[in-house]
């Protein structure tokens, strides 16, 4: 990951939108959006090392597959609600973005569910109930 074009395009993204936020601040919501998009790219195009080396650590402890790919849902959505409620924040939209924060968290906790359900049965086991 080059990190020198990642912030050189932040800046260059930032510094454009608030020029063109005087005559136009529609283009300028956009051309901070698809900024913002374009480094997320950048950013997920080096991110598949990172999920195979979890993946490996996963299979080599002897837990199930399944605790990856719940894992990168969430995170995907992590990254998705921040993604989204950011843009929201640019455009001028606090509340929007609040909303949209509180739905990617309830998402996520939706999506660990089975994740938390096989960890309360492991205590459970452990205790003896």
């Amino acid at each position: 990951m080059n990190i020198v074009a990642i912030t050189g395009l932040a800046i260059l993204t930032a510094v454009l939108a608030t020029l063109m936020r005087r005559y136009h601040k529609e283009y300028a919501v956009m051309l901070s959006v698809l900024g913002g998009g374009f480094i997320l790219f950048m950013v997920f195009q080096n991110f598949s090392p990172v999920f195979s080396s979890i993946a490996d650590m996963i299979s080599a402890s002897g837990v199930s597959g399944e605790y990856t790919v719940i894992l990168g849902k969430t995170l995907g959505t992590c990254f998705l609600a921040q993604f989204a409620a950011d843009a929201c924040r640019d455009a001028g939209e606090s509340s929007l973005a609040s909303k949209v924060e509180l739905a990617g968290k309830v998402a996520v906790i939706i999506m660990a569910l089975p994740l938390f359900e096989a960890i309360a049965n492991t205590a459970m086991t452990l205790i003896g109930g």
